[in-house]
């Protein structure tokens, strides 16, 4: 990894974030990217999967950790691991495919063979180490697991580091969109859906990050998609007549002013965050009187009116994960590059309710999370052309001004705001400079 070079060195680095404005070379230079690996998603949890992508004994499941490939394993006691996935002799990766269930892993090159908790099952030849004193039992012989492993009602992080608070604490006020989203199982469990749709951004990172919460882009982005469904629906459909699920899901990205600003930020520590409470994007649907029924049978419906009552939009866990619980769909922040991120899209079913839910659930990720939909594309141009227009010359710093002495603290840690104000950017950001300056 190469070290920044000294225009950037400390206290240079710290003087790019500033309370009401950023740097634009945080989104355009590649050595300050290379140090967001180390010290961003090489220090702070990021999210792994869920533990029904390895339900059974022997299911195991590859991803990538700060860009370094790793195995998410469930070993044939039930115990989960994530381990690097290299080979401890030779280094290759033990597997090469995204998921699967084995009695345990061989290597390809030298068949040396691991349980899947990682300890080595044995070495061909091994009495050739015998002078190294090298045997099966050493754990230099064993796959290495990630230093720290945590999970929070089924969803899985790790950490390259050994050091940091645990994954409860860091979770901190976000920790609450996944009770939600949970709640909303009748019979209190998720499940992935099997399939990802996976494509790749010509963009750095931190605009798609930043992109969730803000809602001054909708109504403006999205006119193309959304405003077009809106005014052929109004042409086509009769006053009265029900809107088919389709336009449900797409007609509110292009409210107004007012609407997104009701629906209003939340700000936590580590930069995490949440758009939306009562009220959100996805607080219309129509009603599925079998779910609720389910639903009321689960918990009574004094409790179900509680947890219908969240309508939370985008729930951003900083830096890698995002999640909605209302539509049960998430998406998975990759960097590849300072102009370059992968963005990875699953479905979770609610376990108990009936098919519609999942069905309505898959519509949306088809119809706004998929890269050949009516609504990602538009997001995905303007990220391009922020990264683009960032490499000109024309001012080095963005604002993060808008009600900018306007935050309300509702209680240590946990700020507030109207929609349209840029307290998501400046949390996100606060956090950022925190991780880069932090002490290695």
């Amino acid at each position: 990894m190469s070290e920044l070079q000294p225009a950037y060195r400390q206290p240079e680095l710290a003087d790019l974030v500033e309370h009401d404005r950023v740097h634009r070379s945080i989104y355009t230079d590649p050595e300050i990217f290379e140090l967001e690996m180390a010290r961003i998603w090489g220090k702070t949890w990021i999210y792994v999967g869920h533990e029904s992508q390895v339900a059974k004994p022997g299911d195991y499941y590859t991803t990538t950790l700060a860009s370094q490939p790793v195995i998410m394993t469930r070993d044939h006691e039930g115990q989960l691991h994530v381990l690097f996935n290299r080979c401890a002799h030779k280094g290759a990766q033990l597997v090469g495919d995204d998921c699967g269930n084995l009695k345990e892993f061989r290597c390809c090159y030298h068949a040396w063979r691991f349980a899947m908790d990682g300890r080595c099952v044995s070495i061909p030849l091994e009495e050739g180490y015998a002078d190294a004193g090298l045997t099966k039992d050493d754990p230099a012989a064993s796959v290495r697991k990630v230093p720290r492993v945590g999970s929070y009602k089924g969803f899985v992080f790790a950490s390259l580091s050994e050091e940091g608070p645990d994954l409860e604490a860091w979770l901190g006020g976000v920790a609450s969109s996944i009770d939600n989203m949970v709640d909303r199982a009748p019979d209190g469990e998720l499940e992935v859906v099997p399939g990802v749709m996976r494509y790749e951004h010509d963009s750095n990172w931190k605009f798609f990050v930043e992109n969730l919460n803000d809602m001054m882009h909708p109504m403006i982005v999205h006119q193309s998609s959304s405003l077009t469904a809106r005014v052929v629906a109004k042409r086509e459909l009769g006053k009265d007549a029900p809107l088919p699920p389709a336009l449900e899901i797409i007609s509110p990205f292009t409210e107004s002013y007012a609407f997104f600003d009701d629906m209003g930020l939340h700000a936590f520590d580590n930069g995490h965050g949440y758009s939306g409470g009562k009220n959100s994007i996805h607080a219309a649907y129509s009603d599925v009187e079998a779910y609720n029924e389910a639903m009321n049978q689960a918990y009574g419906e004094e409790r179900v009116k509680e947890i219908f009552a969240v309508n939370r939009h985008n729930t951003v866990f900083y830096p890698s994960l995002t999640i909605k619980g209302a539509i049960q769909t998430i998406r998975v922040v990759k960097p590849v590059a300072v102009d370059k991120t992968i963005i990875e899209s699953y479905t979770l079913r609610l376990r108990g309710a009936p098919d519609e839910l999942l069905k309505r659930s898959i519509l949306y990720c088809n119809l706004i999370n998929s890269s050949a939909n009516l609504v990602g594309p538009d997001d995905q141009e303007a990220y391009f052309r922020q990264q683009e227009g960032l490499k000109t010359q024309g001012d080095d710093w963005i604002p993060l001004s808008r009600d900018i002495n306007s935050d309300e603290e509702l209680e240590p840690g946990h700020y507030y705001a109207k929609g349209s104000s840029d307290l998501a950017f400046r949390n996100q950001l606060k956090a950022w400079k925190q991780y880069m300056l932090a002490e290695d």
